[in-house]
């Protein structure tokens, strides 16, 4: 029995050539002034087959930071999944996670640039990227909310103030926890944004002449930005 996978159809193989097309001429000239035009020229199309599926340059933009986002998360949830199911604790769940989203931030340099890069001028991301662009926080906020309810949290030595976060950021965390914990989630975006802060110097080349050994840089800066949010981080010799 022929247990090959079925070839795709046209449907899927025309919408999966001109964004593999696409990322190629972000790789190599970045996003600013892309056109449908050049993505053809990369992929060897046509623009009207090009504009057959993606009829704007924002739609093919909005296609490409969507994939960016799903991609990325779906690295840290993997990652997190398997040390969880190891019975892993939540720092080390937490470099996991993290290491993972580095990993994947260089094997795609364009991609990461397109998401947490500069803007591209003139194009304005849609609501469709907010939900692939919560995978990573959500990520982080599960963690934090793991580590809460097993009591791997350390209580702040001073709390952040109140009323500063929107409803969708506590919706995403499952609500305010209870002192001494209240801020976990105020505490929790300054992880976040340590997180990305860290990716965008490493793979822009930001630390290269400053830092010897990256990846454990990397390491050891995730285990003090983790401390902001009362989380052990633990580095051993098996984790450099």
């Amino acid at each position: 029995m022929d247990t090959s996978p079925p070839n795709p159809s046209d449907d899927d193989a025309l919408p999966a050539a001109v964004k593999a097309a696409a990322r190629q001429h972000l790789l190599k000239h970045g996003a600013s002034g892309l056109t449908l035009d050049d993505v053809a020229r990369e992929g060897g199309l046509s623009v009207t087959a090009v504009e057959a599926v993606f009829p704007h340059r924002d739609d093919l933009l909005t296609a490409l930071v969507v994939d960016a986002y799903d991609a990325s998360g779906a690295a840290m949830e993997r990652a997190d999944r398997v040390a969880a199911e190891a019975g892993a604790p939540a720092g080390a769940r937490l470099l996991a996670a993290t290491r993972a989203l580095r990993q994947w931030s260089f094997a795609h340099p364009a991609e990461f640039t397109l998401i947490y890069g500069s803007p591209v001028p003139g194009y304005h991301a849609p609501q469709d990227t907010v939900p692939p662009a919560s995978r990573t926080p959500a990520v982080l906020a599960g963690i934090l909310r793991s580590a809460l309810a097993s009591g791997e949290l350390t209580p702040p030595r001073r709390t952040l103030p109140g009323g500063l976060l929107r409803p969708e950021a506590l919706e995403l965390f499952g609500g305010a926890p209870e002192a001494p914990f209240s801020d976990v989630v105020e505490r929790g975006i300054a992880l976040w944004s340590s997180l990305i802060g860290l990716l965008v110097f490493q793979v822009f080349s930001r630390t290269h002449d400053s830092v010897q050994d990256e990846a454990a840089y990397f390491d050891a800066a995730i285990a003090v930005a983790a401390e902001t949010v009362g989380l052990d981080v633990p580095l051993g010799e098996g984790d450099r």
